[in-house]
């Protein structure tokens, strides 16, 4: 008996920890500040309200993450495929010249902002539970979460998620 009881409290706090799909931004996630490629602070919440309407694709990244730069042509492929979609890029360079450098480098079309306390600290990384980049994330034209965590711009979700229509 308590073998079983063990392997289902096991199995509960598994399923709880990997299978988080919240569908809407905690307050403390919204109230982050962002910074712009020009350096101007503003809140997340102000950055998703500018676009709502339409759908977003959120890209956390870093220029110093190879895994993050890799995937650049896969989504500038999803770019020329869902040019309606807002693709808002979010990076966790602590080293603002880097991320500058790194937009421009690659060439990275969308809207830019940085996360300047890094992948480790700060409310909305932690509501992302933010552990490995890439991150992709898609938001619905009402600011829902539809797709709450990818790692791959090949993943099969993030298509579904901004196909679908609300």
């Amino acid at each position: 008996m308590f073998k079983k009881g063990s392997i289902l409290v096991l199995l509960l706090i598994v399923v709880s920890c990997n299978f988080e799909r919240p569908t809407e931004f905690s307050e403390k996630a919204l109230s982050e500040n962002v910074y712009d490629l020009k350096d101007v602070s503003t809140t997340f919440k102000d950055v998703l309200n500018e676009h709502k309407g339409k759908k977003i694709l959120i890209d956390v990244w870093a220029s110093w993450c190879r895994d993050c730069l890799s995937a650049i042509p896969k989504t500038k492929e999803l770019q020329e495929e869902f040019p309606e979609v807002v693709f808002l890029f979010l990076s966790v360079d602590q080293r603002i010249g880097s991320w500058k450098r790194g937009v421009k480098r690659y060439n990275i079309k969308g809207e830019h902002y940085n996360l300047p306390k890094g992948m480790k600290n700060g409310d909305l990384v932690d509501f992302l539970n933010l552990g490995w980049i890439p991150r992709y994330l898609v938001v619905d034209e009402k600011g829902k979460i539809l797709l709450f965590k990818a790692t791959d711009a090949s993943d099969e979700d993030i298509i579904t998620a901004l196909k679908k229509s609300i």
